[in-house]
Order: C-alpha cells, then sequence, then structure tokens
C-alpha cells in the first residue's frame, strides 16, 4: 500500500473515532449527568400545564383603559383519561344530563384526539367554578380548570371597533398561518382584535407539575426549573376618543346609519359608529354563544358594521369632490360660473335643480353654497370630455383615477377587517353596463351624488380630510403606538402623507369658503357652533329597493359632512341617518354636536333642547323597533354588570 493510501486511511480513521467519542460523551452527558430530559419523560408523574398571558389592553387617546381582562375559567378534558370519575356529581354541578356529558365527549374526540385537552365546558360562572374547585380531585385527571383572561368592556361601547375573540375553529388550525396555535386556544375573530392578534395575544408559558398516585398536582417539578414564563400581550394606544364614540352611539340609538370622525392631522380614527350597535359585553363570559345567536339573527343587524360596509349614494355630500376634481384638472376655475335656470337640459332632457334664480351658480363658491345641481354636473362633464384626454372613454377613466386617488372605490386600508371598496363607474364598469356605447351624459348624475357612486361612511369622512386639509391626507387608523415598540411595521404606512390633489390653496378655498356658506346660511345652518366656524354640506341620497322584481323608491337617507374650524381644522366628520330625509334634519345636527363635543368637550346649555331632540328621536320604522331584541340585550347585560362578581385579571 502507497505512503499516501495510508495517509488517507488514518485520517479516515481519526474522523470516526472523534465522532464516535463525541457521539459516546453526549450519550454519556444526558444520561449520567443531566436528569432533566429522564425527570421530563417520566409521563406517569409529571404534569404538563399551558400557562395562557394576559392578553394586551387597549386604550384610547387620553389613557383611558377601554377594556380589561376579568378572570374566568375552562374546564378542559382528556378523553383517554377519563376513567372511574362520577360522572353524575359532575353533570349536576355543570347543570347537563348524561346524554349532553356523552356529546361533549364524543366532540372533544372529533376535534382534538384521545389523548389531548379540549375544551368541556367554557367560561364557567363564578358559582359553577366555585363548586367545581372545591370537588376537582374526583375528577381528575381527565379534568382540569383552565385559567382564561376573559375580555370585558367598562364603557360598553365600540363593539365594532374592537371585535371580540373566541375559541380557534379546527378549519383555522388547519391553516398553516395559525401553526403556532392549539385546540382551546382563543384568538381575535374581528375588529382590532383580529388585526393585531400577533401584537396582543403574547406568548404561552408551560409549567411541570408532580403528580402523586392519585393523579393530584402536588406542586412544581424541581422548584419549577424547567418552566417557562408567559409573556403577557402588548398593549396598544388608540387614536379613539371612547366618550365621543359613547356619544355617537346614544346619539344612533333608534336610528340606521353611522357616524365616522377623523383627525385630518394624521388620519386618527376619534370615533366610528354604526348604529344600531350592541354591547361588546354580550360577546364575552359563559353566554356568549347565546347572545352570539340573538345578534346575528336581530332584524338590525347591530354585527354589519355600516361604516366600513355600508354602501350609500352620497347625494350632494358629492359635490365638494366633483369641485376638487374640476379644479385639479383646470377644466374649471373658482370665478367659472354656469347659467342654471332651475334645471339641466344639455344632455337633451331636464333634470331639476333645486334653485331657478339667476346667478345662484355664478362662481364656485356660489353654486356650492346654492347646491346648484345643474353646475356641479356640468363640471363632471366638462372633467371627463376635457380635450387633453383625447376622448370621453379616457376622460372617464382619469377621473376615476382621481376618485380612487381620494379613496373611492377601493378600501382606504382602515386596521379593521372587512373594510368595502364601494363603487366608481371607470371605462371597464360604463362599457359594460352600456355595452361600450356611452357619454358623458349616460352617467351625468355622478357630478351631483348620484347615480353609479356608492360610498362607505369612512371614504367620506376620509374626503373631508383632503378638503381640510387643502389636497391629502392619512391613511384612517386607530391605533397610535404599541407599549415598548418604538416604531413598528404595522403602523409605519399611517404616517404616510398621500397627496391627491396640486390645486392652490386659494383655489381651494372656493370650496372651503362655499361649504362655511353653507353652515352659515344655507341648508346646513343646524350645524352651527357658536364661536367655530363649521364648513359643511348637507346631502339628501337617494334609496331603493327591490322588492318582488321591482324597484321601489323609498325614503331618501340623510347626509353630512363637514369639517372644523375652517382654519387649523381637528376634526373631519360623515353622518348618514338611514330613511331620515333631508341632510338638515338628522344627520347635520348629530354631526355638529358630535363636533361641539370633541371640540369643547360639552355641549353648550342653549343646544341641550336639540341633544334631547336628537338622543330621544327613532327613525326606525316601527316594524323594526318592534322585532328588534337589541335594546332589551344591551339592557341586560348593563344589569349584569352591577350585580356581576367576576374578578379582575
Amino acid at each position: 500500500m502507497s505512503v499516501n493510501n495510508q495517509s488517507r486511511k488514518r485520517v479516515i480513521q481519526f474522523i470516526i473515532i472523534a465522532m464516535m467519542s463525541l457521539i459516546v460523551a453526549r450519550l454519556f452527558y444526558l444520561q449520567i449527568i443531566d436528569k432533566r430530559y429522564s425527570k421530563l419523560a417520566d409521563a406517569n408523574a409529571v404534569l404538563k400545564k399551558i400557562v395562557y398571558p394576559s392578553r394586551g389592553l387597549i386604550f384610547d387617546r387620553k389613557g383611558k383603559s377601554i377594556l380589561r381582562n376579568d378572570a374566568m375559567y375552562d374546564l378542559m378534558v382528556t378523553p383517554s383519561s377519563v376513567k372511574g370519575i362520577d360522572t353524575s356529581y359532575l353533570c349536576e354541578i355543570l347543570e347537563i344530563d348524561r346524554e349532553e356529558f356523552r356529546k361533549r365527549i364524543v366532540n372533544a374526540i372529533v376535534r382534538n384526539g384521545r389523548v389531548r385537552q379540549s375544551v368541556f365546558a367554557p367560561l364557567l360562572p363564578p358559582e359553577m367554578y366555585g363548586r367545581l374547585q372545591e370537588s376537582m380531585y374526583n375528577f381528575q385527571p381527565g379534568f382540569e380548570l383552565v385559567l382564561r383572561p376573559v375580555r370585558s368592556y367598562p364603557y360598553g361601547t365600540a363593539a365594532n371597533i374592537l371585535g371580540y375573540i373566541g375559541e380557534i375553529s379546527p378549519s383555522m388550525l388547519k391553516d398553516s398561518a395559525y401553526s403556532s396555535y392549539q385546540s382551546g386556544d382563543y384568538i381575535g375573530l374581528t375588529g382590532l382584535e383580529k388585526t393585531y392578534e400577533p401584537i396582543l395575544m403574547g406568548q404561552r408559558g408551560i409549567q411541570y407539575l408532580v403528580k402523586d398516585n392519585m393523579n393530584r398536582p402536588q406542586g412544581p417539578l424541581e422548584g419549577g426549573a424547567f418552566d417557562t414564563a408567559a409573556i403577557a400581550g402588548k398593549n396598544l394606544r388608540l387614536s379613539l376618543d371612547i366618550e365621543l364614540q359613547g356619544f355617537g352611539e346614544q346619539l344612533m340609538k333608534g336610528k340606521i346609519g353611522s357616524i365616522v370622525a377623523i383627525d385630518p392631522t394624521s388620519g386618527g380614527v376619534l370615533a366610528m359608529v354604526s348604529g344600531p350597535s350592541y354591547d361588546p359585553n354580550l360577546m364575552s363570559g359563559a353566554n356568549k354563544n347565546r347572545n352570539f345567536a340573538k345578534i346575528v339573527l336581530d332584524t338590525t343587524n347591530p354585527m354589519y358594521n355600516r361604516a366600513i360596509q355600508g354602501l350609500y349614494m352620497p347625494g350632494s355630500a358629492m359635490k365638494p369632490i366633483t369641485a376638487v376634481i374640476g379644479l385639479d384638472e383646470g377644466v374649471i376655475t373658482p370665478s367659472f360660473g354656469y347659467p342654471c335656470r332651475g334645471g339641466y337640459y344639455a344632455c337633451g332632457r331636464r333634470i331639476g335643480c333645486m334653485h331657478s334664480e339667476p346667478g345662484h351658480a355664478a362662481n364656485l363658491r356660489l353654486a356650492m353654497a346654492h347646491s346648484c345641481n345643474s353646475y356641479f354636473m356640468h363640471v363632471y362633464r366638462l372633467s371627463v370630455d376635457a380635450k387633453k384626454w383625447g376622448g370621453v372613454k379616457m376622460g372617464q377613466q382619469k377621473w376615476a383615477e382621481y376618485m380612487h386617488n381620494m379613496g373611492f372605490g377601493r378600501r382606504v386600508g382602515v386596521d379593521i377587517p372587512h373594510e368595502k371598496p364601494g363603487t366608481v363607474p371607470d371605462t371597464t364598469f360604463m362599457n359594460k353596463v352600456y355595452h361600450g356605447s356611452w357619454n358623458s351624459c349616460s352617467e351625468v348624475y355622478v357630478g351631483m351624488g348620484q347615480g353609479a357612486i356608492l360610498f362607505t361612511p369612512l371614504q367620506m369622512a376620509n374626503a373631508m380630510c383632503i378638503i381640510a386639509n387643502r389636497g391629502f391626507y392619512y391613511t384612517p387608523h386607530f391605533v397610535e403606538s404599541i407599549d415598548g415598540e418604538k416604531s413598528s411595521k404595522m403602523l409605519d404606512k399611517f404616517k404616510e402623507k398621500h397627496v391627491v390633489s396640486h390645486t392652490s390653496d386659494s383655489a381651494f378655498r372656493a370650496v372651503v369658503l362655499g361649504m362655511q356658506d353653507v353652515v352659515d346660511h344655507g341648508t346646513g345652518r343646524i350645524a352651527q357652533i357658536e364661536n367655530i366656524i363649521v364648513c359643511g354640506k348637507t346631502g339628501t341620497a337617494e334609496n331603493s329597493a327591490r322588492i318582488n322584481g321591482k324597484v321601489v323608491k323609498l325614503k331618501d337617507h340623510s347626509v353630512f359632512v363637514a369639517f372644523a374650524p375652517r382654519d387649523n381644522p381637528k376634526i373631519a366628520i360623515a353622518v348618514i341617518v338611514e330613511n331620515a330625509g333631508f341632510g338638515g334634519t338628522y344627520a347635520a345636527p348629530i354631526a355638529s354636536l358630535m363636533m361641539e363635543k370633541y371640540l369643547n368637550d360639552t355641549i353648550s346649555t342653549k343646544r341641550k333642547p336639540l341633544m334631547d331632540r336628537m338622543l330621544n328621536t327613532v327613525t326606525m320604522s316601527p316594524e323594526i323597533v318592534k322585532k328588534s331584541k337589541i335594546d332589551s340585550l344591551n339592557t341586560s347585560i348593563r344589569q349584569a354588570q352591577l350585580t356581576g362578581t367576576t374578578r379582575k385579571f
């Protein structure tokens, strides 16, 4: 054998001997020196217990805790360990029969197998928990009480914003996105609870307990040396003003519609009301499932967040947007006028206007103040027919792009789920509806807020931010900061400034002053606030429904959009009250009271009668009111809170 081959052989032998030595040394350490794994492997003597962390809290803009964690308990079952237990006594405590007991055991096996824990009885009432705790040694090792931090809501408001948590479903567990969860875990299902689940959930801990010969836990293994601590979830700090939110929900009581108020300087949502609403405490605690069924079936659909899901024609509230697009495209100037004499005739048919006196649309400010239909329909046509676009089809597409940039016809991006995009007629839409044969007269109504446009109240409030800021906005959002994080990728997008119009401040001034005139001496006079200049626009949105195959005209929706003060605005708002008629009847006073409450922190004495009237007026039809049970549910949960015994956690 050559010298080279002998050297190679020795190297290989050395490597093999070294590897075997490392393996033997490691095995010796694990089996003789380190007792950790032998102890943990002793399954008959050690109980592995999951420790659930405290879920992160949520605070409003003033630092008020708008939800808290209360301590409740789930009764967990391991089906394979349910042997020799006095099931009759357990059924007596849980107030169920033997058939229900067997059904729950079968469900647990189907959901999670025989050897894994499953929820047998969730969120036990305090008195039931007390009886079980006294007798748990009779039901072990098959059953165990597990602490659950459960949400409670001291203000009883903002249900559609905060959302609710619930047990993760089997279908979710099959999704790789939820690989870190296990059966029985609670997860955010809607609202901020869902969007910020990774922030709020925290990190589970593990506790190892020594069991005696009766399988009863006796204490921590090795003094807790092998335990891992649960890490609490992080807290959220919101832009929401919880008192303003509660005031808005009271104003919308007995009404169907929405209020959205935004701080235009940051995009932070100050209030988002969807009426009717429900007390979020109904979706927490032992009666959650029962309450959920009642809420879902309620005729007023209180879980439907009309602020981001309700789609409405804006009516005359659209006219400031039409004006901004016309100014930005350069097809009009603030001095542009239109000779309206009671109607628009340029499309071969008369489309009525509320005013017929000469000169009421002599310039943009006057047309805005008088809400001239003819003026704004004509501005829309000038925008889509502009020669620089080379034809109406490209012009319509450019107009739709303006609308998209302002947040219409797409999701604005608010940080709660299920936002709807609304409808804006682009060229594709027009070709589909009119089979490729159309012009600027086909949807001329959109210039005055009717026809083929549908907006959410959030989009309307965001549009007021654009006008208040003279051409830009920040994406509307609730969460301003996360405790313990100086910066967050989740929140960075809300700090980005979106410039959507390059119109000069002097041109914008005509729109702003026209909106001021609406409130000072126009259809929005009821929205006036002492010592504060309010700029607003009333709207009366057409409303129809298909009944028995026929389109039936229903009572119009009341709409009002505004911002205040005129200079350095601090609040932008949109209000819609369904089936309530003119914008100045209900939407304008509600918006005005909300703005006054936010800006002055109170309602003036002289305006208290108006406030009382808005609080006590019911605009829902008597049939809907009679069938709805949400008010009685809300009342019952408030009474339960006064006598409740859940402990703070």
